[in-house]
């Protein structure tokens, strides 16, 4: 077990929304290069009869792309802990080629996992008309609001196909200005959030569950090796608690209420628009990010739609206590079980 270190986080990853707003270098609008390239290896591996996500990093060469992914992986680990890029006109490609751009920008700074038991590489983030309210849905499924989390492994990413009519607003803030917040004027709540909890999985556990949780509690945060990382969704910990019998005391409460608190205020709570090209990514371990609800336009090829991917870093990854990195209860920094019928 991980000792915890009474002692603020001074990395460039504890930021508050007017920090980060201030500060231009997690922004990168993709030059006329970049978007060559990136044109260039997608055709000729599709050509080749490659398409996502068959694309693995021996696939790609190219030194233009190399140099973009080493900078998207420094400033996810040791900087931000974000990145957005603007600058992709996915209007002028079709479904596959805008797919095989996006892989392979991934596979050069990632390995791209499953994200759910059918072992769906590349999901859409789209309003499939299903309740978030159901313990068994995941919320990319529905239009309601999202409270602020993080997803289950290293890296997530979203592509911005096609925006809403109205709300959808990108909310990310700081988990580790959070714990700064946190430690300066509630230290009583860390010792809770440090013992952590069982978390609701969703429908996503092991086959034949009704309701699967974490087999052990997982830290809200967790230090190993000198460095600060979270795993919070207030919903799931309440959830997953219940389901096993032991409902969240009053101070955890207390604490997971404070963390929603001060994500959600002004000076955490950064709000970002998504454009469509747009590409954000996230580094789950010191960002966290919500939603906020939203309405389609009533055209049905005009719905909000995301392209998601879940990743774990390729190399130069953060150590993690094992305790902390098992959120599927299938070992450290692996996706949930896949469903029998594919697990073959």
């Amino acid at each position: 077990m991980s000792e915890h270190p009474l002692t603020l986080v001074t990395e460039r990853s504890a930021w508050t929304a007017a920090e980060l707003a201030a500060d231009p270098n997690w922004n990168h609008r993709l030059t006329a290069e970049e978007i060559s390239e990136l044109e260039r290896v997608s055709e000729a591996l599709m050509s080749a009869g490659k398409f996502a996500p068959n694309i693995h990093f021996e696939d790609v060469s190219s030194p233009v792309l190399t140099k973009l992914a080493d900078w998207i992986a420094d400033e996810l680990e040791f900087g931000r802990g974000c990145v957005v890029l603007r600058g992709l006109d996915v209007d002028r490609y079709d479904r596959k080629q805008i797919e095989a751009i996006y892989w392979v920008l991934s596979v050069l700074f990632s390995t791209p996992m499953h994200q759910n038991p059918d072992g769906e590489m590349i999901a859409e983030v789209t309003d499939k008309g299903v309740d978030y309210n159901d313990p068994l849905v995941r919320g990319y499924k529905s239009k309601q609001k999202l409270f602020f989390h993080c997803d289950g492994l290293d890296i997530v990413s979203l592509l911005c196909l096609q925006p809403s009519m109205s709300g959808g607003e990108s909310q990310i803030a700081s988990s580790m200005a959070v714990y700064n917040e946190i430690l300066t004027h509630h230290p009583e709540y860390l010792p809770v959030l440090y013992e952590g909890f069982h978390f609701n999985l969703r429908g996503e556990g092991k086959a034949g569950e009704s309701h699967p949780v974490t087999e052990h509690k997982v830290p809200v945060y967790s230090w190993c090796d000198g460095r600060l990382s979270c795993r919070y969704l207030r919903k799931a910990i309440v959830e997953g608690q219940q389901f096993v019998g032991q409902p969240v005391s009053e101070l955890a409460l207390a604490a997971l209420d404070y963390m929603q608190e001060l994500c959600v205020s002004d000076k955490f709570r950064l709000d970002m628009d998504f454009q469509p090209g747009d590409i954000q990514i996230l580094n789950n371990y010191v960002t966290l990010h919500s939603r906020a609800a939203f309405e389609d336009w009533p055209e049905p090829d005009r719905k909000r739609n995301l392209l998601r991917i879940w990743m774990n870093m390729r190399e130069g990854a953060r150590k993690l206590d094992p305790q902390f990195a098992d959120h599927y209860n299938m070992g450290p920094r692996t996706p949930m079980r896949l469903r029998d019928d594919r697990a073959a």
